[in-house]
């Protein structure tokens, strides 16, 4: 039997044992509480009642405070009525009580009701007596029960005592001596304990062990050949460039894909330092930057994509830089050994992508000419000299209005988003005036802003120095940062606008008073695509990405600062005329 089948056998049997002793225990405990209250608050208050009323029986009926105390206690009696037969000898006695009471001088009611508060007290002593035979054999029964189930609940512990420790300890101590003798190249050594428990499984794995040290001691170096042959070839059958170099910066392997994109013979490259390389071969240089450029090691590094002519084309590779260490046998301290630099090919996703784009500025780009008929209709529909629209189509006009317009925009922001994706953001930078920008923006989104009843709060630097921006671009975003600050204030609130000049830059800044954003999602509000989790506001989540990537084609930056709950501030920094 397993070790840990006789542990859980005879750990959870003394355990279930012990269970049934404290039930049993409780369980006897809860039974002769319950007989003793049975008598003590049932039958003894019944005898304590019916004496009372004896007691009143012998004095003189006539006083009014005696036939209160009697009909005190009859009714407290009519109230713990408990055994069979009980009730009708109250019954009997409250009606021969109050015959009595109209005639007290008949003598056969006085030993009439004598002789029913005698029978109750009877009834209810038998009922004692009966009482305590039960809570007698429970407490035998329990008696008996407790100690034979205590006594095997010592008969398992002190098997388990006795056995447990010599099962365990011994096999570990043989154990521990084999392995110091294996520690010592003695791989001749073996384990003898035997058995089908896990000790038996563990002797037999550590007898394997050490017969295949003893193997491994004794083989051939061609082996050991065979089998780095084996890895170089798994290596070269990779279809991604593999570059191997030691802690030195020595070239160790290089697989044929990699020398392939080099451009060099593996004579000139296996063996050589990637420095002395890099002073030669540009794309060794490239590839190898961070190496070369610092003895700190690098854990790993992934780069934006690298453009190398292979396969007869340009194509693209994301460059990896992993990090080999291990720990020598018997130390604690990992140790640096080298590094691995592989190259992923991607060039299939670069031209899926670039389709992508394509096909996404094409698209958005056609649907511009329907949408302007859609608005130009609308217009036309809105000219009262056509005709007059009555509520209801007023209504579904306005509705396709604003559809329309926001068709517009969403491919608005399609094109720019082709346009950065592309990379060919078309920039007209010149000095120009932050205050003009500001106000051009705010007057963009004048009337969302008087539809919510929200104020714009303006705060502007005296004597501020031109910015070098794009004033197109840059009216774009503070645009769509007001936009996004109206959308998701509340109605009669305050927006901060502030521009002022700091350490060089001209700093824009727009303060929302709405709901903020969580601290989780700060960090991706400028990813595309993205839109804060609950958020029930209309939008493509292309927005921000397009601002960022907006204003950083200029030179500058944009970051947030946002509590949640209190609202959120978008600061636009951009280069300033001194």
């Amino acid at each position: 039997m397993k070790i840990k089948a006789k542990l859980t056998l005879g750990v959870g049997l003394l355990f279930i044992l012990i269970i049934l002793l404290a039930a049993l225990g409780t369980l006897s405990i809860t039974v002769l509480n319950k007989d003793t209250q049975n008598i003590l608050v049932a039958n003894y208050n019944t005898l304590e009642y019916t004496r009372s009323m004896l007691l009143s029986l012998d004095e003189d009926l006539k006083d009014s405070t005696v036939i209160k105390t009697f009909t005190k206690h009859l009714a407290l009696q009519q109230n713990n009525i408990t055994e069979i037969g009980e009730e009708e000898l109250t019954n009997k006695l409250s009606m021969d009580f109050n015959r009595l009471v109209k005639n007290p001088q008949d003598p056969v009611l006085y030993r009439s009701i004598r002789k029913d508060l005698t029978d109750i007290m009877l009834l209810n002593m038998q009922a004692i007596e009966r009482k305590s035979n039960v809570a007698k054999e429970t407490a035998k029964l329990a008696a008996w029960w407790i100690p034979l189930i205590g006594t095997l609940c010592f008969l398992i512990a002190f098997i388990l005592l006795v056995n447990l420790p010599g099962n365990i300890a011994n096999p570990i101590q043989e154990l521990t001596e084999s392995i110091k003798q294996v520690a010592a190249k003695n791989y001749t050594k073996r384990v003898g304990f035997e058995g089908h428990n896990e000790f038996g499984e563990l002797a037999n794995a550590f007898n394997v062990m050490t017969q295949k040290l003893q193997e491994y001691e004794n083989s051939k170096l061609s082996k050991i050949l065979f089998e780095k042959k084996r890895i170089e070839t798994l290596i070269n059958k990779m279809h991604d460039p593999v570059i191997g170099l030691d802690e030195n910066k020595v070239i160790l392997f290089a697989n044929d894909e990699a020398i392939k994109i080099i451009g060099l013979k593996p004579d000139q490259i296996i063996g050589k330092n990637a420095k002395d390389l890099a002073l030669v071969n540009d794309l060794i240089r490239s590839l190898m930057k961070e190496l070369i450029s610092t003895e700190l090691p690098q854990i790993k590094v992934i780069e934006k994509s690298l453009k190398i002519f292979a396969d007869n084309k340009e194509s693209y590779f994301d460059k990896e830089i992993i990090e080999i260490s291990i720990i020598p046998t018997g130390e604690l301290v990992s140790k640096h050994i080298g590094h691995v630099i592989l190259l992923k090919n991607i060039t299939p996703f670069k031209e899926l992508d670039s389709a992508k784009t394509h096909f996404m500025a094409t698209v958005s780009h056609e649907f511009k000419t329907p949408i302007a008929a859609i608005k130009m209709s609308l217009q036309l529909l809105e000219n009262e000299q056509i005709g007059i629209l009555n509520p209801e189509q007023k209504n579904l006009l306005e509705s396709i209005k604003e559809d329309a317009h926001r068709l517009l925009k969403i491919t608005g922001e399609m094109l720019d988003m082709t346009q950065v994706e592309s990379g060919n953001i078309q920039l007209s930078i010149f000095p120009t005036s932050a205050k003009e920008i500001l106000l051009d923006a705010i007057h963009a989104t004048k009337i969302p802003a008087d539809q919510k009843q929200i104020k714009f709060e303006i705060n502007i630097q005296n004597n501020l120095p031109n910015v070098q921006a794009d004033t197109e671009k840059t009216t774009w975003v503070l645009t769509n940062l007001l936009s996004n600050a109206i959308r998701y204030s509340y109605e009669n609130s305050t927006i901060y606008a502030r521009i002022k000049y700091e350490d060089g830059s001209i700093k824009f800044a727009i303060k929302d008073t709405g709901p903020g954003i969580a601290p989780q999602y700060k960090d991706k509000v400028f990813d595309r695509y993205f839109r804060v989790p609950g958020s029930n506001k209309e939008g493509t989540g292309l927005g921000l990405a397009i601002s960022k990537e907006f204003i950083e084609a200029q030179g500058g930056n944009i970051t947030i600062d946002s509590e949640y709950g209190t609202g959120s501030t978008f600061i636009v920094s951009l280069k300033s005329i001194a």
